[in-house]
């Protein structure tokens, strides 16, 4: 009974920091656009800028556009990597922003990466509807694969937030980490097949690619919307259905590893902010 009774605390618990969290990411994604007359237009208007840009860079001058639906190719891969980019760099600066909130009271210090996490996940959610709109204008019928889709966003989020959580507490002992951060994210944009097929990659290099979970998420995001089409496939790189278990055994080491230094620091975290 007292196990019982235990558990059924520690569900209460874990629902409580869940609404919380909730509360958090919906105040500060209206937060955001409020005063704004574009209000939520503006969550799209970057990824679609730089899709414009890219597209006619690499689209018409290098001739990509020949691809089948090489538009769909590009705009998820744009999407999905800023995503991935806003969600680590401002969950990695979060914690100093809110330093009076964590001077002053006592909470999960969890709460505030995860909040942040989830803030841009609402923004995703909108960019994805861009996405959903390429896919109307081409005419492309669903598929069973777009089942997959939802575990990937699922696996991209996750790996989105072990990132976060490692940086925002690394970030309070090492204010550099924001300039290395940048660099990294820069030269990861153009190691990854987001602008180019991933058959543009050496063979040497793919499975060093497929090493990362981002990649792996991308190119399986592709394929699982369009699975008929040899530039969207990703390859069976490690001999599993969509090269998954290697790269998955990745996101699973980044989201405990950055849970794990973030807890480990989380007690001097009032005094660093």
């Amino acid at each position: 009974m007292a196990a019982m009774t235990t558990g059924t605390a520690r569900f209460g618990g874990l629902r409580q920091y869940a609404h919380v969290v909730r509360v958090v990411a919906s105040a500060e994604f209206k937060l955001k656009y409020s005063g704004s007359a574009l209000g939520y237009v503006w969550s799209v208007v970057k990824p679609l800028g730089l899709f414009g840009m890219l597209y006619v860079v690499f689209g018409r001058f290098f001739k990509l556009q020949n691809f089948p639906h090489y538009p769909i190719y590009l705009l998820l891969g744009i999407v999905l990597w800023t995503y991935f980019t806003d969600t680590t760099q401002i969950a990695m600066t979060s914690l100093l922003a809110r330093s009076t909130l964590i001077s002053k009271l006592w909470f999960p210090r969890v709460i505030v990466p995860l909040s942040v996490s989830t803030t841009t996940t609402m923004t995703l959610g909108v960019n994805l509807l861009a996405v959903a709109v390429f896919v109307a204008a081409n005419r492309i019928r669903p598929q069973v694969t777009w089942l997959l889709l939802p575990p990937l966003l699922l696996e991209l989020f996750v790996v989105s937030l072990g990132v976060g959580l490692f940086l925002s507490a690394l970030f309070l002992r090492l204010r550099d980490i924001g300039q290395v951060w940048d660099l990294v994210l820069q030269l990861m944009f153009y190691a990854s097949p987001i602008i180019y097929p991933v058959g543009f990659l050496p063979e040497w290099w793919k499975p060093i690619a497929f090493l990362s979970p981002l990649v792996q998420i991308i190119e399986d995001a592709r394929w699982a919307l369009i699975p008929n089409e040899a530039v969207a496939t990703a390859p069976d790189v490690y001999g599993t259905p969509l090269g998954e278990l290697l790269p998955l055994t990745v996101a699973g080491i980044v989201i405990a590893g950055g849970y794990s230094f973030f807890r480990a620091q989380s007690p001097w975290f009032a005094e660093r902010t």
